[in-house]
């Protein structure tokens, strides 16, 4: 990542990068969203003509495509899906133009109402003037607001697809009508779309759910409840590395641990605000002694209590509090998606509480931390947005100068890119986010830094500064992972199950060719197990060509075949996963090369 240019001050900063921001709408861009846009039109019109009792409902587009949502009273099939594409193939080459039309809100409920759509009527309710609609030729039209397309013969009709069906509910509310959702992809080039199709098998090959089931490392069971996440042994051990290797290094980096409740009385949440503020994301309170409890949602208000336990000095500060500490936030079932969103996960949670010329160094620490941490686990490339001060807001300007300057000079000492969210800040403070990049480019949230002016002041927090007044400490809320379940599955998908050696669950798997050479097998499993290497014996008693296939079914790292031979030599002959066969090494060579390979995140096994 190359450096950012250097600011003057805030203002500045925030000028240009929304200059940025304008630059980054690229004509290509705005080319796509046109025609992903009018492709959805062209969908509805299709599917009305061959299903004249559908109704449409809405019709974005999505980063790669579009989707429109229809109530129909049959489901739509994959046959379906396939004569739809040929209308709307037939639709493009009519070179059908898309006209903007204007019209007072009384007009459009009287077209509406002749044809018969009245989830449209619902929409023009929302909808604020000038109330725009788009026309596809004389027969079919909208409420929308565009952008699209002049003309269907800019649109390429061997450059987009109709992808699958989906269920929907109306406003995404379950208790109303379920909908069926036709989900697409459009493109300017065939060449665009095959690229596309690729990174999306890619991205299937690689889906944490199916290697979750075919790895064993974990599973959502229904009997005991939806997005409540079983680890598996194999999945737990890793979780287990990655706690520790995390623990380690906010010990080095000045962190001290807690643990807290998963309960509270529903009083804490009514002083945080998280009553009013989450309530819809919070599971209903339970009682119990006549008093009501709630399942936590987040930590902070526990850390804030931890600091309110006593009087601090501001020769204390900063303090940096860190916990692993799982939540549990109520999803809508058609949101949950694998460990991806879930009801009940763990938070790598850490709350600074420091004085306001503090901020920059803290910042920049944490900055450091992350970019640690995340890069252990291979993950190097950032995209990085800075969210300012919103119109409405709580907090002195002079608190909000200090805390966004003090994130900039942060951001800039690290020499990190970013983008700035003008406004786009909380209420209570500004904030750092930082997606990640995997291997197949996509981005993906993970942390987060987060300056609070709400909770101190919530909380009356105070600590004695140096002339003897009572002052407030500034509170700074941070995520490097944001969630070990949701990070464990983006994990997944980044090395396709391949985990590098340090983290693998078994990182040697032994193939004994006959039972004569077991006693060589257990000796050496003593070794390894001794040195910290997870190793285990095959001893299914199977043909050595099946021991070596389900052992890279596994994804096994490394895999050592001994026979008669070996056993003789006092070794085993080794298999990579990375580099293929590396022949055969006597029992100190292979104990010294997993010795070393474990010491190091990311290293590899090397003889």
């Amino acid at each position: 990542m190359k450096p950012p240019t250097s600011n003057k001050n805030s203002a500045q900063k925030i000028t240009q990068e929304r200059q940025s921001i304008d630059l980054l709408k690229t004509s290509e861009s705005n080319t796509l969203l046109k025609i992903r846009h009018s492709m959805s039109h062209v969908m509805a019109m299709a599917v009305q003509r061959l299903f004249p009792q559908a109704q449409v409902t809405i019709g974005p587009w999505t980063e790669s495509g579009f989707y429109y949502d229809f109530d129909n009273p049959e489901p739509f099939t994959e046959k379906d899906l396939k004569a739809v594409k040929v209308e709307m193939v037939k639709i493009i080459k009519h070179n059908l133009t898309f006209d903007r039309i204007e019209v007072s809100r009384e007009e459009a409920e009287k077209r509406i109402q002749l044809q018969g759509e009245f989830y449209k009527l619902e929409i023009l309710a929302g909808l604020v003037e000038p109330i725009t609609l788009y026309t596809l030729g004389e027969e079919w039209w909208d409420l929308c607001a565009g952008p699209h397309v002049s003309n269907t013969k800019e649109l390429n009709p061997k450059a987009f697809d109709l992808e699958s069906v989906a269920g929907a509910y109306w406003r995404g509310d379950e208790k109303k009508a379920r909908l069926q959702r036709i989900y697409g992809t459009a493109w300017e080039t065939p060449e665009q779309l095959e690229e596309y199709k690729h990174r999306k098998t890619e991205a299937l090959r690689r889906d944490h759910r199916r290697l979750g089931t075919d790895l064993d490392l974990f599973s959502i069971e229904d009997e005991a409840g939806a997005g409540l996440v079983f680890w598996h042994p194999r999945g737990a051990r890793i979780r287990l590395l990655i706690e520790d290797f995390w623990r380690q290094a906010h010990f080095e980096s000045g962190y001290e641990l807690l643990y807290t409740p998963h309960i509270a009385d529903i009083h804490l949440w009514k002083t945080s605000g998280h009553l009013d503020f989450y309530n819809e994301s919070m599971f209903k309170p339970m009682e119990i002694d006549e008093r009501e409890y709630q399942l936590k949602p987040m930590n902070c208000p526990f850390h804030v209590l931890t600091y309110a336990s006593s009087l601090r000095s501001y020769r204390e500060l900063p303090i940096r509090w860190a916990e692993l500490g799982t939540v549990y936030r109520y999803e809508r079932p058609g949101v949950m998606h694998g460990l991806m969103r879930v009801r009940g996960f763990t938070q790598d949670d850490a709350h600074i509480f420091c004085l306001p010329e503090q901020i920059r160094d803290e910042v920049l620490a944490v900055l450091n931390l992350t970019e640690y941490i995340l890069s252990a686990f291979d993950f190097t490339t950032y995209e990085i947005n800075l969210s300012t001060r919103p119109e409405k807001s709580i907090g002195d300007d002079s608190v909000w100068d200090i805390a966004t300057d003090g994130l900039i000079e942060a951001l800039n000492s690290k020499g990190w890119d970013y983008t700035t969210d003008e406004g786009g800040g909380a209420f209570y403070g500004p904030k750092i986010d930082l997606k990640i990049e995997d291997a197949i480019g996509r981005t993906w949230q993970c942390s987060t830094i987060q300056l609070d002016f709400n909770l101190p002041e919530r909380f009356n927090l105070e600590y004695v500064a140096s002339d003897g007044s009572r002052q407030r400490p500034i509170m700074i809320h941070r995520a490097i992972f944001g969630s070990l379940e949701r990070f464990f599955g983006i994990m997944i998908e980044n090395c396709a199950g391949d985990f590098p050696f340090w983290l693998a669950p078994e990182q040697i798997r032994l193939l004994p060719v006959t039972d004569e050479v077991l006693p060589h097998c257990e000796g050496l499993l003593s070794q390894l197990h001794r040195s910290g290497v997870r190793t285990t014996i095959d001893r299914s008693g199977d043909r050595l060509g099946k021991l070596i296939r389900n052992g890279e079914k596994n994804k096994i790292p490394i895999l050592a075949v001994i026979g008669m031979k070996e056993a003789i030599a006092g070794g085993a002959s080794l298999r990579s996963r990375y580099d293929g066969d590396l022949g055969l090494v006597t029992t100190k060579t292979l104990v010294r090369a997993a010795t070393l390979a474990n010491c190091k995140q990311n290293s590899r096994f090397l003889i």
